[in-house]
């Protein structure tokens, strides 16, 4: 049986963040997880919700700001744009995920140890019961970790602390 939640959350995919100057590690394995989970939700008729980051380098409507080409984004799903790693700071997302009345969220996106980090632990905080397919997020390497270092090192905080990994099964 697949595991799924009331609405998928798909944070930061923008191009900029994709790319900018290397591209994301393992960007195009993650683009295929996503766009695997956002095929399962859209059959399950369950709402899909892009989270678009939003400052001086990621300014909406310009092309670093938008989501990736390659991710499946229709007119029916719903945008949330951000200025903070926070989703849920100065957004309308709890109201949003009141309103479709959630209580179970699937995450994914970038960057593990920012946006991601700061949304899954603050959703755990409201009482979401969360989950993330394993590999279902990515970031860059940085001066103290690898780019895989880095999400092994964030997977395994998440994990039966703040959300349950989903074993990837595509």
């Amino acid at each position: 049986m697949e595991t799924y939640a009331d609405v998928l959350i798909v944070i930061d995919l923008q191009n900029g963040v994709c790319y900018s100057g290397e591209h994301l590690y393992n960007l195009k394995d993650l683009l295929n997880k996503v766009n695997n989970r956002i095929a399962l939700y859209r059959k399950l008729h369950k709402p899909i919700i892009f989270v678009q980051h939003c400052d001086e380098e990621l300014v909406p409507e310009e092309e670093p700001w938008a989501i990736n080409a390659n991710l499946d984004v229709q007119e029916e799903d719903f945008l949330v744009r951000k200025t903070h790693a926070n989703s849920f700071y100065k957004t309308n997302l709890q109201s949003l995920l009141d309103q479709l009345s959630v209580h179970q969220i699937e995450f994914c996106g970038a960057q593990t140890e920012y946006c991601m980090d700061a949304t899954i632990k603050f959703a755990h905080g409201l009482g979401y019961e969360s989950f993330m397919v394993q590999k279902a997020t990515s970031t860059l390497n940085n001066p103290y970790m690898s780019a895989e270092e880095t999400i092994d090192f964030y997977e395994n905080i998440w994990n039966n602390r703040f959300l349950q990994l989903i074993e990837d099964k595509s």
